[in-house]
């Protein structure tokens, strides 16, 4: 399968999977907690707060592990395995492109002060548990 399916096919999962796994580092071992997440291709956004473990451990290094598009049917559901680089945004422009409703269970709005958007910068993203065939490797 050349480069272009691969891209196609991994961003309809993107397009299709909001729940997942962000693994951080934090104290030398993996540290793993479900997010929801965005996408603008293949750049992944979530909110989380300020105050949160995720953002001390994103500060002392910025190399995360993403699981996302499982959806529990078992061989043949296609998931990807996403390596990048997170950056930590309080900027209103990434807030207000992210934003939306579903955020108000764990924020007052838009403007509240501990609100911040990780931005994952993609390095590598591999296709997982397609029936019948390897695990595919995107580069970026």
């Amino acid at each position: 399968m050349d480069q272009q399916e691969l891209k196609q096919q991994a961003l309809k999962i993107l397009e299709d999977s909001y729940v997942g796994v962000l693994a951080t580092v934090k104290d030398n071992k993996p540290h793993s907690r479900y997010m929801t997440f965005f996408n603008d291709e293949f750049t992944l956004y979530t909110a989380t707060s300020d105050q949160t473990q995720k953002v001390d451990e994103l500060e002392n290094n910025p190399h995360a592990h993403i699981l996302l598009g499982y959806e529990g049917e078992g061989v043949g559901d296609a998931f990807l395995e996403i390596e990048g680089t997170i950056g930590i945004h309080d900027d209103k422009s990434i807030i207000d492109k992210v934003w939306n409703e579903h955020l108000r269970g764990w924020f007052s709005g838009p403007d509240d002060p501990h609100l911040v958007i990780l931005a994952i910068k993609p390095s590598r993203v591999r296709i997982i548990n397609k029936k019948g065939e390897e695990p595919q490797t995107l580069e970026l």
